[in-house]
């Protein structure tokens, strides 16, 4: 943490400095746990309708930032950060922020499936009816679009009253996006949402994020660096608590600008 080389400034790259529209602005923010900072003066822009693929080692920071987004790491004790995030133009640590109105209007999907015990319809059901966001009467059409929209509607539109824990691990996985969308979110995160699910679960959830961006930005962190390279446009390469490169996904593969990401993605350190 204490060279300065590892926190190089970012490589100025024409294809992510100036999206046509921001999804999320960063602006010299940084975040520490107690005494111990985890995330150095990140300045940088995601354009909306994009996937954007966070990658780097374990505790480089990844899921630290995707936590900072919708302040979910507000819930830990000595947490503190300097600098600011925007989402859709408007800071998520600004004065008077509603933390619960800002996490409907940020998704989030865990890297293990978390549905409720409860049925597959209440699962979806339940954030657009304590947020209020339509009727009772239309609450079944906005269910079954958003198993639509998360590939799940074939597979359970005759069991929705059942438990959503009688699921596999992969449609849990989806009906706990399903949810996520049931709050029309303006960005949805995913934090490792494939690490626990297997080969075919994880190939259904990557075709489902490719088609979700159409109409929302996401923001994905993995381990995996094989599937960055399918699902995202951009890739932003993080270390030691820095964000190292951020550039379209081919060119972050193919021709890093920074010889620390060739060094990760080739497998020297890691």
């Amino acid at each position: 943490m204490s060279d300065p080389m590892s926190r190089a400034p970012l490589p100025a790259r024409e294809a992510v400095a100036a999206p046509s529209a921001a999804a999320v602005e960063v602006r010299n923010f940084s975040f520490h746990y107690g005494a111990t900072q985890a995330l150095f003066d990140l300045t940088f822009t995601l354009g909306r309708r994009q996937v954007t693929a966070v990658i780097g080692p374990s505790g480089c920071g990844k899921s630290t930032f995707l936590r900072s987004i919708n302040r979910m790491n507000d819930l830990i004790a000595g947490a503190r950060h300097t600098g600011e995030i925007l989402v859709e133009g408007s800071s998520v640590y600004g004065p008077g922020v509603d933390v619960v109105s800002l996490r409907r209007r940020v998704g989030m999907v865990f890297q293990k499936p978390n549905p409720f015990p409860k049925s597959i319809f209440e699962n979806v059901a339940w954030g657009p009816r304590i947020n209020g966001l339509v009727t009772r009467r239309d609450m079944p059409d906005l269910v079954e679009r958003c198993l639509r929209q998360a590939a799940l509607w074939d597979e359970v539109k005759d069991r929705l009253d059942q438990s959503a824990l009688g699921l596999s691990g992969g449609q849990q996985q989806r009906l706990c996006i399903a949810r996520a969308l049931g709050n029309s979110p303006e960005l949805l995160l995913m934090d490792e949402p494939c690490s626990a699910l297997d080969p075919i679960a994880t190939q259904k959830v990557e075709e489902l994020i490719f088609e979700l961006k159409r109409d929302y930005s996401i923001v994905v962190v993995t381990h995996n660096m094989q599937q960055a390279a399918r699902i995202s446009d951009v890739t932003g390469f993080f270390d030691r608590g820095v964000l190292v490169e951020l550039d379209v996904t081919e060119r972050i593969f193919t021709n890093p600008a920074h010889e620390r990401t060739e060094a990760y993605i080739t497998g020297r350190f890691g």
